[in-house]
């Protein structure tokens, strides 16, 4: 009968043991490690590592909630950075203004047109027009460069710049030690204007200017003009043994119209006559004394040219050196 009164076991829900294996509890054997935890562990080990000590501070974060640091531009960084790009965008204005006007000149005077084209290579109004396409396409890739942060364009105005530098040395030793043959090269060329002088407009623009402003004719005297061939004594013509009116002392009558007929016969005159009605020096000597007054100044604006080259070119190195950390660091 016994066994008939025999109660069955039953588990209640409170008497049942944890069979899981728990880490809290160390008499239960642990499990060997397996090959993907062994992965987990050495990356956070490693992360340890890059993350580098803390001098105390946040040891209590979790290794494995620490992340890389996040690197950015510096505020001297911004100010390098768009300080370049204004620069090269006013330069750039400037150079489509100088552009604009060789560009006009050319047109105006129709120095594209046949029988003109063969002599525009010594045109002046080329050299605006080189000048302005060299200004605007150097100042533009420095520009577009340091805005779009584009190292190769950056490095074009770098080398650019530091090939102007280096010529612009070059020229500065070159006439200080060539000086005493400048005045040979200026006499030269003030000669070849009067030549030219009633052909090539520019020419004629750039001499009347240098005789009005420093009250001179010819390039040794007055007497120079006769290398003209329309001012030459035996030329026929009103112009004949005369000067351009910019020679003349008093060229406005009653101050308000222009006489263009002042300088008519002038170089028939003495010297004594001639100073009351025209400039009797040289624009030579008038170009010689206006540099020795202006020395300083002219030397002031070389330095300034320079040092504000040099200084876009340490700019633009230094911010190539920093785009280039930035895109290896992050």
């Amino acid at each position: 009968m016994k066994r008939y009164f025999t109660l069955k076991r039953i588990s209640l829900p409170w008497s049942r043991r944890d069979t899981t294996q728990n880490e809290s509890s160390p008499l239960i054997p642990k499990a060997s490690p397996t090959k993907e935890d062994t992965e987990e562990l050495g990356n956070v080990i490693s992360d340890f590592h890059q993350a580098g000590p803390t001098n105390g501070q946040d040891n209590n974060i979790p290794v494995s909630t620490r992340v890389r640091p996040h690197y950015r531009y510096s505020l001297t960084d911004y100010f390098l950075k768009y300080f370049l790009f204004l620069c090269n965008l006013v330069f750039s204005v400037l150079g489509l203004v100088v552009l604009g006007l060789g560009m006009w000149g050319l047109i105006s005077k129709e120095s594209f047109a046949q029988e003109k084209i063969g002599s525009i290579g010594t045109d002046p109004m080329l050299m605006l027009v080189t000048l302005g396409f060299v200004l605007t396409m150097l100042c533009l890739s420095g520009c577009v460069g340091a805005l779009r942060e584009n190292c190769s364009l950056l490095k074009l105005f770098s080398a650019t710049v530091l090939v102007l530098i280096t010529v612009q040395v070059l020229a500065a030793i070159m006439a200080y030690s060539l000086q005493d043959q400048i005045g040979g090269f200026l006499r030269s060329g003030m000669l070849t204007a009067m030549v030219r002088y009633q052909d090539d407009l520019d020419l004629r623009f750039i001499t009347d200017e240098i005789q009005s402003n420093l009250q001179c004719c010819g390039a040794d005297n007055y007497r120079d003009w006769e290398i003209n061939i329309y001012y030459n004594c035996s030329a026929p013509g009103v112009l004949a043994c005369g000067v351009p009116v910019t020679c003349c002392v008093d060229p406005l009558e009653n101050g308000t119209v222009l006489n263009s007929q002042c300088g008519v016969r002038a170089q028939q005159l003495d010297e004594f006559t001639a100073q009351s009605v025209i400039f009797l020096g040289g624009c030579l000597g008038g170009i010689s004394r206006w540099i020795e007054q202006h020395k300083g100044l002219i030397e002031t604006i070389g330095i300034v040219v320079l040092v504000v080259q040099i200084l876009t070119l340490f700019i633009s190195t230094r911010l190539i050196e920093t785009i280039q950390w930035h895109k290896v660091h992050i």
